[in-house]
């Protein structure tokens, strides 16, 4: 049937039934889902209702609109645009502690160690093929905020991983000993400092604030040996400052007496030569009087010889020689 043979009251109806409907009111629900999934969305990419936002004093605030870096805040209140805006805080100021070998498991009066072993990171080769089992820490903190959030996706994988490397390739330069004695606090400088170069050339916006060495051990196995090695070593060094002990006590009380021996024989020499030329200018002296006054000098000398003769005598008894007994010395006294 065409449209011409159709009569106005059919084609009526079938206008009336093909727009039905339109007048009609919209159902509301099928929006409400939207809304609730818009919210879920704008929730779970960071998003905020509240267009304000607070940064501690040991924070630094990075401002982000729509995910692209904006600005720098520093600590204090602060607006941005609910929806499009998102602030995140970084700490700064604060220390964070990266533990190698070990883990704390809890910190107090007692700090409480994890059992688990660790020697996938702390077991290494030294320079003279000696294993060590080393346990150490690094002190981090975020210096570059921007850097820490765009440029790295692990931060503490970062830094573990170039801790671990460095270490391995510095102790690898040090023998057993140097490590575990003489040379730790010149490791632990040269550790920081080539991590703090690797970090700043991956631009990663990390500060090495310390490297430390905690213990140095070898590992379990070998340990007994080790220990009596040291014992021995420790004897030896014993043996050695004794025996050290014992020279520097006697070889300079030994230089002390030869030097007193020499000085004394020198001032017995230098007495004898003074008194030697001191003789020999009297005898010339004595002499040239001689020859000026022979008598004179000739009862001068014997004078003074028995001076000196009388004086050693003592006592002196002056006797007649005719005199033939012992009485009259009996009427002596001595005064």
């Amino acid at each position: 049937m065409d449209f011409q043979s159709r009569q106005p009251d059919e084609i009526f109806q079938n206008l009336k039934e093909k727009f039905k409907g339109q007048g009609q009111k919209k159902p509301w629900f099928p929006y409400l889902i939207g809304l609730f999934i818009l919210l879920i969305f704008l929730k779970s990419s960071g998003l905020s209702f509240n267009p304000f936002y607070t940064i501690q004093p040991d924070e630094l605030g990075v401002l982000l609109r729509f995910g692209k870096f904006v600005k720098a805040t520093k600590s204090g209140l602060h607006f941005k645009w609910p929806f499009i805006e998102r602030a995140i805080p970084v700490k700064v100021e604060k220390v964070f502690t990266e533990e190698f070998g070990f883990r704390t498991q809890s910190t107090g009066v007692r700090t409480v160690y994890s059992q688990k072993s660790y020697d996938d990171e702390s077991l290494m080769l030294s320079g003279d093929l000696n294993v060590l089992d080393l346990e150490w820490i690094v002190q981090y903190k975020f210096k570059d905020p921007y850097d820490v959030l765009f440029n790295v996706n692990d931060v503490v994988k970062a830094v573990r991983d170039v801790s671990e490397s460095v270490m391995r390739r510095i102790v690898g330069d040090h023998s057993f000993n140097e490590v575990l004695t003489t040379k730790r606090i010149e490791i632990n400088n040269q550790v920081q400092e080539e991590m703090q170069q690797i970090l700043d050339s991956y631009k990663i916006g990390i500060q090495v604030v310390k490297v430390k060495l905690q213990d140095v051990n070898p590992p379990d196995p070998v340990k007994p040996a080790f220990n009596e090695v040291n014992q021995a070593k420790q004897e030896r060094e014993t043996l050695k400052n004794q025996a050290w002990e014992v020279y520097n006590q006697k070889i300079p009380q030994a230089k002390g007496e030869a030097l007193k021996i020499i000085k004394e024989a020198e001032g017995y020499a230098l007495e004898k030569i003074n008194r030697a030329k001191g003789d020999a200018e009297r005898f010339v002296l004595l002499y040239q009087e001689y020859i000026l006054a022979k008598e004179v000098t000739l009862k001068r000398l014997y004078l003074d010889n028995m001076n000196d003769i009388l004086k050693a005598a003592g006592a002196k008894y002056i006797v007649d020689p005719k005199e033939k007994g012992i009485l009259p010395l009996l009427k002596l006294q001595h005064e």
